[in-house]
C-alpha cells in the first residue's frame, strides 16, 4: 500500500518535486544522554529513547560508582582492580540492567567511563573543597578499572559464575563502543589543569594522555581491540590562563596532549619534559608508536555547545574553540598534530554532548523574576536545534548528533530561581516541549524564500524511521512534505519522499504554489508493537515566503 501510495502522489505532484540531493552523511547517527533517566529506570527511558529514534545512547561509567571503598585512602586487602569478580556485586546490577534492556531495544550503547576517582588512586595534594574527585588519577589503577568492564561487557562474561563462560545464555551483552572521561580540558572534570608548581604550565593534557593509552591498552587486553574507540570529550571553549581548576581551550589543550607547540613543532628540552613529552627527536618519532589511541582510534569527541546562539554563530570567533560554528577549528587541528607525526588520519568527530537550555515552566505561583540570558525558548531552541543537524549533517567528518539531556532536572526550591541544566526535550514535570517535536522529525529549509517557480530545498529526517527499518525491512519508509497557504487552516500533501537512508535523512526541493507553512508527517507503522502503532507524528512548522 505504500508504494502505491508514493506512486500516486509522485504522480499528482510531477513537476513540483526535484531530485533529491546528495547525502551529505550517509552515517551520520541520533545520540542521547540522560543518565538519571536510563540508570533509575532503563525500561521506560530508553523505550521512549527508541520511540524517538535514538540510535546510541551515551551513558557516563563513573569509576567511583563501582570501585570498593572509594572513599578510602586505601583500596581494600586482595582486591585485585582488573577483575570484576573483585568489584561488589551490587555495584553492577545498574549498569547489568542497562545493558540488557539495551540490546532488547536493538538501541547502541557508548560506556563513558569517567571520575570521580576513588580516594585511593588519586595523586597527592588535592585542595581540601576540590570538586568531583578528579585530581590527579592514576592511569594504571584507571586502566585495570576499564579492563574489568572489558572482561564483564565481552559478551561472554556470566555474572552468576563470575567468570568468562562462553555461550552461556546468562552471558551479559557486549559493549562495543567506548570513550573516555568527560571534558578533560575543564577543571571540574580533570585536575590540576596546571602544572602543580607553575601553573601557567598545561597539566591535564598530560593527564589526560595517560588515562586514554591505560584505556586503549585494557580494552586490547580483553578482546576489544576491534570496538569504536573514542577520546576527547572536549568542551568547546576555555580561558588563557587555566589554572587549577578552570577550563583550558580545546585547541591548546590538543596541542599539548600531542606534544606540539603553537606553531604545530614538536616540543623540545624543558617545556617538553614539563608537558610529558619527548625531550629529543628520538623520542618524538617513537611518539606515535607508544600512543597508538591517537592515531589508531575510532574518532575524537566534542561537546561543540553553541550556547544561547544559533548554532553557525560563535560569540567570540576564537580559532582555539570548537563549537559547532567553529568545527573547522577541531577538525584542522587534529590533522595537523597527526601530520606532525608522519601520520594522514582524519579522526572522524563525534558529537558526545549537544543540546540548548531552555526557560523552565514557573515553579510556583509567584515566579516573576526574568531567566538568565542563556535561557532561551524551546521554540527557538526547536528552531536552533534542526539548524545544528542539518550543519552536522552536511560535514562529513561528524559521525553523531547528540541530545543531552531527554528530560529536564528538577528545578531549584526557591520561587525567585532558575535551575538546573533545563536543555531536556521534556520538562522535568514529563511535558514535551517544543524541542521534543522538533528533534523527533527535524525540518529545515536553509533558504526560505524564492519567486514562484523555482523550488526550494527542504531538508529533514524521519528519525524513528530507523527502528521502523529494522522492524520491517521489506516496506519502504516514506515521509510526507506538507503546505499551508497563507490565511488557510488546513495543510495538504505536496509530495511524499521515499526516505532510503539507514538513519532517516532524506534532501529534496520542493517548488510552493505560494507563501506559507511547511510541515513533515510520518505514522509509525502500524504493525510494529515496540513503537507507537498508527501514531501520526508532525515535525514544526516552517514558514515559506513565495513572491
Amino acid at each position: 500500500m505504500r508504494r502505491g501510495l508514493l506512486a500516486i502522489v509522485l504522480a499528482a505532484t510531477a513537476g513540483l518535486v526535484a531530485t533529491p540531493g546528495a547525502l551529505a552523511s550517509t552515517t551520520q547517527q541520533a545520540w542521547m544522554q540522560d543518565d538519571p533517566g536510563v540508570l533509575s529506570n532503563p525500561g521506560a527511558t530508553l523505550q521512549t529513547m527508541r520511540n524517538l529514534g535514538v540510535d546510541r545512547v551515551r551513558l557516563s561509567v563513573r569509576w567511583s560508582e563501582i570501585a570498593p571503598s572509594p572513599n578510602s585512602i586505601r583500596p581494600p586487602g586482595h582486591f585485585d582492580a582488573s577483575n570484576p569478580a573483585s568489584y561488589p556485586a551490587r555495584n553492577w546490577g545498574v549498569f547489568d540492567n542497562v545493558v540488557k534492556t539495551a540490546e532488547q531495544l536493538g538501541i547502541g550503547l557508548d560506556f563513558d567511563v569517567l571520575g570521580g576517582t576513588p580516594r585511593w588512586a588519586e595523586g597527592p595534594g588535592e585542595p581540601k573543597g576540590a570538586p568531583n574527585a578528579v585530581w590527579e588519577p592514576n592511569a594504571t589503577e584507571f586502566g585495570a578499572f576499564v579492563k574489568a568492564l572489558g572482561t564483564r561487557y565481552s559478551g561472554t562474561y556470566n555474572p552468576a559464575s563470575r567468570k568468562s563462560d562462553p555461550g552461556n545464555s546468562k552471558d551479559l551483552p557486549r559493549i562495543s563502543f567506548w570513550s573516555i572521561w568527560n571534558e578533560p580540558d575543564y577543571g571540574p572534570s580533570l585536575a590540576p589543569q596546571g602544572r602543580p608548581g607553575d601553573l601557567t604550565i598545561p597539566y591535564s593534557p598530560l593527564l589526560y594522555r595517560e588515562l586514554v593509552d591505560a584505556g586503549w591498552s585494557a580494552l586490547h587486553a580483553t578482546g576489544h581491540g576491534r570496538d569504536t574507540f573514542v577520546f576527547g570529550e572536549l568542551a568547546p571553549r576555555g580561558k588563557d590562563y587555566w589554572g587549577v581548576f578552570s577550563g583550558m581551550k580545546p585547541v591548546t589543550f590538543i596541542r599539548n596532549m600531542y606534544c606540539v607547540s603553537a606553531k604545530y613543532r614538536p616540543l623540545r628540552g624543558t617545556a617538553a619534559a614539563l608537558r610529558g613529552c619527548p625531550t629529543t627527536a628520538a623520542g618524538s618519532a617513537a611518539f606515535r608508536a607508544r600512543n597508538p589511541a591517537l592515531f589508531e582510534a575510532g574518532g575524537f569527541s566534542v561537546h561543540p555547545y553553541s550556547r544561547y546562539f544559533a548554532p553557525n554563530v560563535e560569540e567570540n570567533n576564537d580559532p582555539l574553540y570548537t563549537s559547532l560554528a567553529d568545527i573547522g577549528n577541531l577538525t584542522a587541528a587534529l590533522d595537523r598534530v597527526n601530520r606532525v607525526y608522519g601520520s594522514g588520519t582524519r579522526l572522524p568527530i563525534y558529537n558526545t554532548e549537544y543540546g540548548y537550555i531552555t526557560s523552565p515552566p514557573k515553579i510556583s505561583p509567584d515566579h516573576s523574576s526574568k531567566p538568565p540570558a542563556y535561557y532561551i525558548s524551546p521554540t527557538t531552541a526547536a528552531v536552533y536545534l534542526n539548524q545544528a543537524e542539518y550543519i552536522s549533517w552536511k560535514n562529513p567528518r561528524i559521525q553523531s548528533f547528540m541530545q543531552y539531556l531527554l528530560k529536564d532536572p528538577l528545578p531549584r526550591t526557591k520561587a525567585t530561581d532558575y535551575g538546573g541544566y533545563a536543555s531536556g526535550l521534556e520538562t522535568f514535570t514529563g511535558q514535551p516541549k517544543a524541542t521534543y517535536y522538533a528533534w523527533r522529525l527535524p525540518i529545515y529549509l536553509p533558504v526560505t524564500t524564492t519567486q514562484v517557480g523555482d523550488t526550494l530545498e527542504v531538508w529533514g529526517a524521519i528519525r524513528p524511521a530507523h527502528f521502523a527499518m529494522l522492524d520491517n525491512a521489506s516496506d519502504p519508509e516514506m515521509v510526507t512534505i506538507q503546505f499551508k497557504p497563507t490565511g488557510s487552516t488546513a495543510f495538504s500533501t505536496v509530495a511524499t519522499i521515499p526516505v532510503t537512508n539507514a538513519n532517516g535523512y532524506f534532501d529534496t526541493r520542493v517548488a510552493f504554489e505560494g507563501s506559507g507553512m511547511v510541515r513533515l508527517e510520518w505514522t509509525y507503522p502500524s504493525d510494529d508493537m515496540t513503537l507507537l502503532p498508527g501514531t501520526v507524528a508532525y515535525s514544526r512548522d516552517v514558514q515559506i515566503t513565495v513572491r
